[in-house]
């Protein structure tokens, strides 16, 4: 176990410790929660970091990352649906679209063209701004002002949005190798 992979697995251990914090009674949980899930999604950049700059790249690491990652955005998502049912369908949107990539991914690691569907840009993009509308999201409060929530509800369609665009990219990068012309 080294220290990308255990950037990694704080990511999963935090993800009780952030449900237990937001549903407490204290008086700022939704602040503790934001805070807690924006230090997990920090973890996402520093395993990768310190895999590439100390060269601590595994096949474990390359598993638990990406496990990782979507047990922390699921398990929020599903969390504030039960606050927010107005997130519904961008959760779905988003679940959805972690499965059908990640069993694409499989699929063609299955075929030796893993390369094919690497994580792009498009991808990224989408985490960043989903990242960010979970965190307005666990910081909404009757004590902040109402752009909080509405922020929050924006940002998390619009990842919802670019996780069909950013699908769409990876199976198109895939077709020919999934659907070759004879």
């Amino acid at each position: 176990m080294n220290w990308a992979n255990l950037a990694s697995l704080s990511r999963i251990i935090l993800i009780p410790v952030i449900i237990v914090g937001y549903g407490s009674n204290l008086g700022s949980a939704h602040i503790l929660a934001a805070v807690l899930f924006t230090i997990a999604s920090l973890t996402d950049w520093l395993d990768g970091f310190l895999a590439r700059k100390l060269n601590l790249t595994s096949d474990f690491g390359a598993f638990l990352d990406p496990v990782a990652d979507k047990l922390l955005v699921v398990a929020i998502l599903i969390m504030l649906v039960t606050v927010y049912p107005a997130i519904l369908i961008a959760t779905l949107v988003i679940i959805s679209r972690e499965i059908m990539v990640s069993a694409l991914r499989e699929w063609m690691a299955a075929k030796g063209h893993r390369d094919t569907v690497a994580v792009a840009f498009s991808g990224k993009l989408k985490t960043t701004i989903q990242m960010l509308a979970i965190i307005a999201l666990l910081l909404a409060d009757a004590s902040l002002p109402e752009l909080v929530l509405q922020t929050g509800y924006g940002l998390i369609y619009l990842a919802a949005l670019l996780s069909i665009s950013s699908m769409i990219q990876y199976f198109r990068s895939a077709w020919p190798v999934l659907f070759p012309k004879t």
